[in-house]
């Protein structure tokens, strides 16, 4: 099984190198906030998180994830975007003994408002319209055996711009394997994870509505017919912006109350080229108070034309009454000529 497991990283290494010269199809899918990570933990480490992840998040990143929550969970996370535009994330996982764990969770990103203009108008008609997007998704994940475990997400999916909407499906299928590889300490907890997941695998969106509707004359020549008959543009369906991820993460530091995680992605989307990301968390337990974290990474490595870069962060998960963890996360990205942006994410288990 292990010789299996390798030969396959090997095999997928040369064809994912040889993928870089391929053209790809950028600003060619809708819904793309679909793309934004979920948690600050994943933001920090360069979202280098497909084999890394063990909280709510797992719901976005790998739902195999969810089947290694040691407790159910809550989480809300609130990312101030560029230009006014804010996402956010909130959600939950119940644990169901010999049955697995479930979770639902909402995505939302709101573009705000912005005045309505015409060309016999252009210092505004009064008018304000908005746009927004969201995702309702519904997870569930078990494992099948110590070392591996599986997960699938089924995903609603809407996006609204005044008088215009479009809506999908999608689902999301994750697996996460642990194996003895470049286990320190000799515990397979310890050893290689990889971890592999296909996101946004759903029908296009078309947008419909009131804007679409304009009278036309069909005979512009001719006298006595309708003059103004109800017409409406069709416009193209797109696809969601599909993701494949595979990651690998080992454990270099596993002592008593210290542990060192280093993560790498590698990314095969159907919008964009494909690119690594890198990350690493180091984390340090004290006895009866909880676990305090340090994270960094560097995330769009190869990626052509690329805005992305270093990623920073910490966070502290505090033990309470009963073993419950309340724990609290910051990340902080570097977004180039876009500037720069924090993640803040709020997590309870209970």
């Amino acid at each position: 099984m292990k010789k299996k497991i390798l030969y396959l990283i090997l095999m997928m290494a040369p064809a994912w190198a040889g993928a870089q010269n391929k053209p790809y199809r950028v600003g060619t899918t809708a819904a793309n906030f679909l793309e934004m990570g979920v948690g600050s933990a994943a933001n920090a480490m360069g979202e280098a998180y497909v084999s890394q992840a063990r909280d709510l998040s797992s719901i976005y990143w790998n739902p195999a994830g969810l089947a290694y929550l040691e407790r159910s969970e809550v989480l809300c996370m609130y990312h101030p975007w560029i230009a006014g535009i804010n996402v956010s994330f909130a959600g939950t996982a119940l644990l169901l003994p010999r049955i697995g764990a479930v979770g639902l969770s909402i995505t939302s990103m709101n573009y705000g408002r912005t005045e309505v203009t015409t060309m016999s108008m252009q210092e505004g008609t009064g008018e304000t319209y908005g746009a927004n997007e969201f995702a309702v998704s519904l997870s569930y994940s078990r494992k099948l055996a110590d070392w591996f475990a599986f997960g699938a997400t089924g995903k609603y999916i809407a996006s609204n711009i005044w008088h215009l909407g479009a809506s999908a499906m999608a689902m999301d299928l994750g697996v996460m394997v642990n194996t003895h590889f470049f286990s320190f300490s000799g515990k397979r907890e310890d050893g290689m994870t990889i971890g592999m997941s296909i996101a946004n695998y759903g029908t296009k969106m078309a947008y419909d509505g009131m804007d679409l509707l304009r009278p036309i004359d069909i005979e512009p020549n001719e006298n006595g017919n309708y003059k103004d008959v109800e017409g409406q543009f069709r416009v193209q369906g797109w696809d969601l912006p599909l993701i494949f991820r595979v990651g690998v993460s080992i454990v270099p530091i596993a002592a008593k109350n210290q542990r060192l995680v280093l993560a790498v992605d590698a990314l095969h989307p159907n919008n964009n080229n494909e690119s690594l990301n890198l990350g690493a968390e180091y984390s340090y337990r004290l006895i009866g108070v909880g676990k305090f974290f340090l994270r960094g990474g560097y995330r769009g490595l190869y990626l052509d034309q690329s805005e992305y870069g270093p990623t920073f962060g910490a966070g502290v998960a505090l033990t309470l009454m009963h073993n419950k963890l309340l724990r609290f996360d910051y990340a902080f990205k570097d977004v180039g000529i876009l500037g720069n942006t924090s993640t803040y994410t709020l997590a309870f288990t209970f």
